[in-house]
């Protein structure tokens, strides 16, 4: 599977558009997580935790609008976009949203 931020794929010629697929992953931070974290902004530096889980929740979102494509025949996404949202009360979810157009290519 392809995937791809630019509209097309060089090399490859789009032969169908199938529609736009999403993939969305919701990943709540825990205690430990937040304690690092906090550590880190005291202290300055990266936070290796967040961090680690901003990746596996971009990855995870990615995965799962590639699989959407596949199960309707695409065997490539273009135009993707990856959106990150905060969530609930304390601010201690985060949503991953990976966006693109589901397309077959020769």
């Amino acid at each position: 599977m392809i995937s791809t931020t630019t509209p097309d794929i060089e090399g490859k010629r789009i032969v169908e558009y199938k529609q736009i697929v999403f993939g969305e992953v919701i990943s709540g931070m825990d205690f430990i997580k937040d304690f690092t974290a906090g550590l880190t902004n005291f202290f300055g530096g990266r936070s290796k935790s967040y961090e680690g889980e901003l990746i596996e929740a971009r990855e995870a979102a990615v995965k799962e609008m590639e699989s959407r494509a596949k199960s309707m025949g695409a065997n490539a996404v273009v135009g993707v976009d990856i959106d990150y949202e905060v969530l609930g009360q304390g601010g201690n979810m985060i949503m991953v949203t990976a966006s693109g157009t589901a397309v077959v290519v020769e």
